[in-house]
C-alpha cells in the first residue's frame, strides 16, 4: 500500500507556472503507474497525465499536452507535475493517484490509491 500527499498548489496568473509534488510513502512510486487528475465543482475527475513504472513513458490529456510535464525522482520517492503557460481553465483541485495495473489508463476508477488533492487557481 502507498500513501500519497500532494503539495505545490496555489494562486497564479494566467501564463504563469506551478510545480505540483506528490510525495509517496509505504512503497516506491516506481511500483505503480502514477497519474495526475483534476476536478472542478460539479464535474467528474479529469485525467491530466500518467507516468509509467520505468519513468520513461508518459501520457497527457490533449488539453495540457505541450504545457505540462510529469516526472519522477526515485531518490525522493516523489512525482511532479510541472505546469507551464497556465490558463484559467486549468483551475481545479489536482489529485495524484497510483495504479497497480499494467497498462496506462485515463479512467480514474482504475487507480487504486489517491492523495487528498491540492488546489490550483489561475486568474485571468
Amino acid at each position: 500500500q502507498v500513501q500519497l500527499v500532494e503539495s505545490g498548489g496555489g494562486l497564479v496568473q494566467a501564463g504563469g507556472s506551478l510545480r505540483l509534488s506528490c510525495a509517496a510513502s509505504g512503497r516506491t512510486v516506481s511500483s505503480y503507474i502514477m497519474g495526475w487528475f483534476r476536478q472542478t465543482p460539479g464535474k467528474d475527475r479529469e485525467f491530466v497525465a500518467a507516468l509509467g513504472r520505468s519513468g520513461g513513458v508518459t501520457s497527457y490529456a490533449d488539453s495540457v499536452k505541450g504545457r505540462f510535464a510529469m516526472s519522477r525522482d526515485n531518490a525522493k520517492n516523489t512525482v511532479y507535475l510541472q505546469m507551464n503557460r497556465l490558463k484559467p481553465e486549468d483551475t481545479a483541485v489536482y489529485y495524484c493517484a497510483a495504479d497497480v495495473g499494467i497498462y496506462f489508463s485515463r479512467e480514474d476508477q482504475k487507480y487504486d490509491y489517491w492523495g487528498q488533492g491540492t488546489q490550483v487557481t489561475v486568474s485571468s
